[in-house]
């Protein structure tokens, strides 16, 4: 089987042949050769205009252009054509369009995809030196798909959202995420640098641009207790129910906990007694099913004492029962309950939480009104991966890479169609 034929069966180009293929010998790539292939308009084909896409009359024919193709048996493939200009009535003299490849770059679509669909899996840094590639070529086209899959995604019957924050740099420098959680399609829809009033609009104002319906269609709205989003949600979706973070709550508790335990463990050492809370922490912050035998045994001895930290984990195992609850005016009535009887402890740290929880109570219950479908976990979930991301490719210096890199891995976007998958 010839070489031509192979092209022609894995990537045929309209109005365009294949003609002379050569092995030429070049220094600097993978086996040290590439093939060649010639690239040339049919006979009486008109090109099409790259302003418009009007066909147009030949208007005069530049020097030929090398176009990088996916390697076939580890030997890099170069497409070379000779542009045309078209002498297009509605812009002018323009260069022509082709369809393997968009504007001025130097890598055809298919070997754009092709990388793309590798730097999923993998760092870009190890496609690249795979590829004998340089990290911005792999930036570049990975670029090139997330804007193709931007421009051509569908935003309808998004019902459900997630807003949460995650750092990527160092000097608390964040990024605001906003997901999708619908019941079996959950995808990134929105990546903006901090963790601002201003970050999370520029998600709305995306939103209002891609269709005048889209905002009325939000039914439910996941996030923490960060003041610039509930700010946000609460002015651009008045009529959703907006569920507050349990992930959060429970992450506050034991913060709270945490913080008795040790300034009580620090009071009992400098006052000479005996040390009741060395190597508690865990025994009090995990859930009692993840204890290990050791950790069980621990914790009993620790429970048989009348100490501030016995007080408050009991409290918290006690507010766990509010997540058994179905109804949000039941539930309501244990949370008042639960917050009475921490005020009027004099544990400050948990007292703290419970003015927080007083604060954000019709938040809380939403839970209960949206019937236990949707919660933060979702996002917390979503957010493991952005961090594994980011642990592979050992961070990104700059937030344009990283907002690419995540919408390219979490994004679920339309890739541009290709007669062949080549990976």
């Amino acid at each position: 089987m010839q070489l031509k034929t192979v092209l022609n069966r894995v990537h045929p180009v309209k109005g365009f042949v294949y003609e002379k293929i050569q092995l030429v010998e070049e220094s600097g790539r993978a086996n040290g050769c590439r093939l060649e292939a010639s690239v040339r308009p049919r006979r009486r084909s008109k090109g099409a205009c790259s302003g418009c896409s009007r066909r147009g009359a030949t208007y005069d024919t530049g020097s030929p252009r090398r176009f990088d193709f996916v390697p076939l048996w580890g030997i890099a493939v170069v497409l070379t054509y000779a542009m045309r200009r078209i002498d297009c009535p509605d812009c002018g003299v323009k260069v022509e369009r082709v369809p393997w490849a968009n504007g001025k770059s130097s890598m055809t679509i298919a070997l754009q995809v092709f990388v793309a669909r590798w730097a999923r899996r993998l760092s870009w840094k190890e496609v690249a030196d795979i590829f004998w590639l340089s990290w911005d070529s792999v930036f570049r086209s990975v670029k090139a798909v997330v804007g193709y899959g931007l421009e051509h995604r569908c935003l309808d019957g998004v019902e459900a959202i997630g807003v949460d924050e995650v750092a990527y740099k160092k000097g608390h420098r964040y990024l605001t995420l906003v997901y999708q959680i619908d019941e079996g399609y959950r995808r990134l829809l929105h990546v903006s640098e901090g963790r601002s009033s201003k970050s999370l609009l520029r998600f709305f104002q995306m939103l209002r641009k891609s269709g005048p319906d889209r905002l009325a269609s939000i039914r439910y709205v996941c996030s923490d207790m960060w003041k610039a989003y509930l700010k946000v949600i609460r002015k651009k979706l008045p009529e959703a129910t907006h569920i507050l973070d349990r992930y959060h709550i429970v992450a506050n508790l034991n913060k709270a906990i945490d913080q008795i335990r040790a300034a009580e463990s620090k009071r009992l050492k400098a006052e000479g007694y005996e040390a009741h809370l060395t190597r508690t922490r865990w025994c009090l912050l995990k859930r009692r099913d993840n204890l290990t035998a050791k950790q069980r045994l621990r914790l009993r001895d620790v429970l048989q004492y009348d100490l501030r930290t016995v007080r408050a984990y009991l409290k918290v195992e006690a507010f766990q029962m509010l997540w058994t609850y179905t109804s949000p005016t039941w539930a309501g009535k244990f949370l008042d309950a639960w917050c009475r009887d921490v005020m009027r402890s004099r544990l400050e740290p948990l007292k703290r939480v419970a003015r927080s929880l007083r604060q954000h109570r019709p938040l809380i219950l939403n839970w209960f009104v949206a019937k236990k479908q949707y919660n933060s976990g979702i996002v917390e979930g979503l957010n493991t991966n952005v961090k594994l991301r980011f642990r592979k490719a050992y961070g990104f210096r700059t937030f344009q890479a990283a907002e690419v890199s995540l919408y390219h891995q979490l994004g679920r976007l339309p890739e541009p169609e290709l007669t062949h998958r080549f990976c």
